[in-house]
């Protein structure tokens, strides 16, 4: 089953027959891979077993992604994939949205819900597959289901969100924003630390308003009063003794007051200390084009700040995602990113040729770029980065890092330093008889001999 949940070992109920069975499909960004864990977990802790293949499966459910014609496309196929081998299917995530567009491909399937809707899809599942008997048998881990490794996990500290770009539904789809209380976020962080996480990693719409919509009210954790603010939050979740990565940040002002929390050296994030990295959806850099996607233009503040952040924390990892080809940019505007892009120094770069989304303002804008010249910026754009990228990597070379291990062979180990992500960034290539032999999930001390464009590669340091 493709980006299904890979769960092994599910036990079946003790008494009473084999437990019913659920398989997943997961698409689409982290956040929808934090509803589809939410999912799993309830029907879990109803005696549920999770299948990781169709043929396992009673039910199947499709977590689909909307945003992009082309990720409806994907969604469409896999709704289609999971029909074809397991004939029982419920559709959930963004795309449920639109049931008719679903239901016009696949009349089949046997329910469609919307994004997080939790309620709706198991009650579906429990009108389509009954739950078992005694539903306290063989509860989920404290920690819930998780489709990540055991090592690292994602935090989603809110749903929705404010804004009104106008490129994006995601308003219409997910709702204003809706903040978690910190009090909550940080007893389920605390979990997933109990439970292995070395890395928690922050995910939200817009991490930077985290609280806004609760007016930074206060809730009670382990006996002591936290805001519901982006640098609370931050300092608390840094206390725990794992790796903390922030996703979409906006650069606004008090931001600045998470980067001193931020370990400047490369220790790991044991002593109180939030990674050094601030995933920032930049968008583009043309003052024009930012006014016509309705975001904030005001591009020479920002490489302001940035000088700043590098001059509090010289290790601060930037990555950020940019849209080429948008309704109305010149050659002029696409010239003017590129040359911010050269200011900026970002670590890491993301590129997308604009799409038209059903439902988006921007698709009345005038001026629309031909396709060929959209990818054609697109190349050009991640060519002028790359030379950047492998600039920013080479600072890393002869020093010694801490690396997450995710991945273990018969070459050497596979990790991830504090400037990358999981999945979304370079990794760390680890050679050595002493690399094969390290448990994934622990950390390891690593020397660095080379740099690329995107990866490192070291050998393990010589204590």
């Amino acid at each position: 089953m493709n980006e299904t949940a890979h769960i092994a070992g599910s036990p079946r109920a003790k008494r009473g027959g084999p437990a019913p069975r659920v398989g997943m499909v997961s698409l689409g960004c982290p956040k929808a891979l934090v509803d589809s864990e939410r999912i799993l977990t309830q029907l879990r802790t109803e005696g549920y077993a999770i299948s990781p293949d169709y043929d396992g499966a009673d039910v199947v459910l499709v977590n689909t992604c909307g945003f992009l014609d082309s990720a409806k496309a994907e969604s469409l196929e896999a709704i289609g994939e999971a029909l074809a081998e397991n004939g029982r299917v419920i559709v959930t995530g963004c795309m449920g949205a639109d049931e008719a567009a679903i239901r016009a491909v696949h009349p089949n399937v046997l329910a469609v819900t919307g994004p997080h809707q939790y309620e709706q899809v198991v009650e579906a599942v429990h009108e389509a597959l009954p739950p078992a008997h005694d539903p306290l048998i063989d509860l989920a881990p404290p920690q819930g289901i998780k489709l990540t490794p055991r090592h690292y996990a994602y935090v989603k500290i809110s749903e929705g969100c404010n804004h009104n770009c106008s490129f994006c539904i995601i308003p219409s789809m997910r709702g204003r924003l809706a903040s978690r209380p910190a009090a909550r976020i940080m007893y389920e962080a605390e979990r997933l630390v109990a439970t292995g996480a070395k890395e928690l990693l922050v995910i939200s719409q817009d991490t930077s308003a985290y609280g806004v919509d609760l007016k930074h009210a206060e809730s009670k954790y382990r006996d002591r009063p936290v805001r519901a603010h982006m640098t609370d939050l931050a300092r608390e979740l840094g206390t725990l003794g794992a790796w903390v990565r922030l996703h979409y940040v906006y650069p606004y002002p008090h931001v600045d007051g998470v980067i001193e929390h931020m370990a400047a050296d490369g220790a790991l994030a044991g002593a109180g200390k939030i990674l050094p990295y601030l995933d920032i959806p930049f968008q583009h850099a043309s003052a024009d084009v930012l006014r016509a996607m309705k975001r904030p233009a005001h591009q020479e503040k920002t490489l302001d700040r940035i000088r700043s952040w590098r001059r509090q924390c010289p290790d601060l990892t930037i990555r950020s995602s940019f849209v080429v080809g948008f309704p109305g940019e010149s050659e002029a505007d696409f010239e003017e990113l590129l040359d911010w892009l050269s200011e900026a120094q970002l670590d890491r770069v993301g590129c997308f040729a604009y799409e038209n989304v059903e439902g988006a303002a921007a698709n009345d804008l005038p001026g629309h770029v031909a396709d060929e010249l959209k990818q054609e910026r697109k190349a050009r754009l991640l060519e002028h980065q790359r030379a950047i990228s492998a600039a920013r990597l080479a600072r890393f070379e002869g020093r010694t890092l801490d690396v997450l291990i995710d991945q273990v062979d018969a070459d050497g180990a596979i990790g991830r330093s504090m400037a990358d992500a999981p999945e979304i960034d370079g990794q760390v290539f680890i050679d050595g008889e002493g690399a094969r032999t390290l448990p994934v999930g622990d950390f390891a001390r690593v020397t660095i001999d080379e740099a690329s464009d995107y990866d490192l590669y070291g050998t393990l340091a010589r204590d």
